[in-house]
């Protein structure tokens, strides 16, 4: 009998993805969440973010907040031509569809070039469009391109919040692997006008008729800097989702080289394990 329940509780603890480990924890990766601007409940959702993502890995995560709830919104995070030192990757959660500057663009870039890891989330996805023509596809290489060679995939907007019915497509993926498939609350399904030939597709969303990728990686610029992306995430709920979570830690992880291949978090990285009284 006893034998018989040492076998479940090791079985549980395997089914988990992100359990607590038994080894002692590293240098918990320090990220940079940079969060604001238009059409999201981000003064909730920078509560929710860091809490989730701490809950699932060994990650201190800061926040960089603007509470300006226009497409024009700037983070004073920015500021420093240095901005991102001291991180080991950076979350970028920003909803500036209008910020167009060439200089500040490229002064956000510029880390990125040199191998700073990203995640990217949502509205991040319709950011700093630099170009007029975002409504159709845009050269890689070009200024009008900066932003989307980044993520890999340029987008220029949504339809009507409804269901999205994920679907995983790549099983063998460490990001995505042993990730069910799902289906979020009315949440924006976001367009693909070009998808770059450095992404790779994880998972596809699909509304009625319409099909679109909604989360990848992206290897960027001459470092390859890893660069993982999803377009869920509007409402609080979605962003509050155990599964949700799950994707974004996972992605992370990845982007910092520190999820294995079977998609769990390198030793030291995983969920410390509570401290004993």
């Amino acid at each position: 009998m006893k034998q018989t329940a040492k076998l479940l509780v090791a079985a549980i603890a395997a089914a988990m993805p992100f359990a607590a480990s038994a080894e002692p924890a590293a240098k918990p990766l320090k990220a940079l969440l940079i969060i604001g601007g238009c059409c999201h409940d981000y003064a909730t959702q920078k509560e929710i973010l860091p809490a989730g993502i701490a809950e699932r890995a060994n990650i201190q995560v800061d926040v960089c907040y603007s509470a300006d709830k226009t497409t024009k919104a700037t983070f004073s995070c920015y500021d420093k031509p240095d901005w991102a030192a001291g991180y080991d990757v950076i979350i970028h959660d920003e909803c500036s569809a209008d910020v167009k500057d060439l200089a500040i663009v490229n002064r956000i870039l510029e880390p990125h070039r040199k191998g700073v890891p990203a995640v990217n989330l949502h509205c991040a996805m319709h950011c700093y469009r630099t170009s007029p023509d975002f409504g159709k596809p845009l050269a890689s290489g070009t200024d009008g391109s900066l932003w989307f060679d980044f993520l890999g995939i340029q987008s220029s907007g949504h339809g009507a919040q409804l269901p999205i019915e994920v679907t995983y497509l790549d099983a063998a993926n460490p990001v995505s692997k042993g990730l069910e498939n799902w289906t979020t609350i009315k949440e924006e399904l976001y367009n693909n006008i070009s998808i770059h030939p450095s992404a790779k597709p994880l998972a596809r969303g699909k509304q009625g008729t319409t099909e679109t990728v909604v989360a990848w990686t992206n290897e960027y610029g001459d470092k390859k800097t890893r660069v993982f992306s999803t377009t869920l995430g509007h409402n609080n709920e979605t962003v509050s989702d155990k599964r949700y979570l799950d994707l974004v830690t996972r992605g992370l992880l990845w982007s910092c080289n520190k999820l294995d291949t079977d998609g769990k978090p390198l030793p030291g990285y995983g969920r410390p394990a509570a401290p004993t009284r």
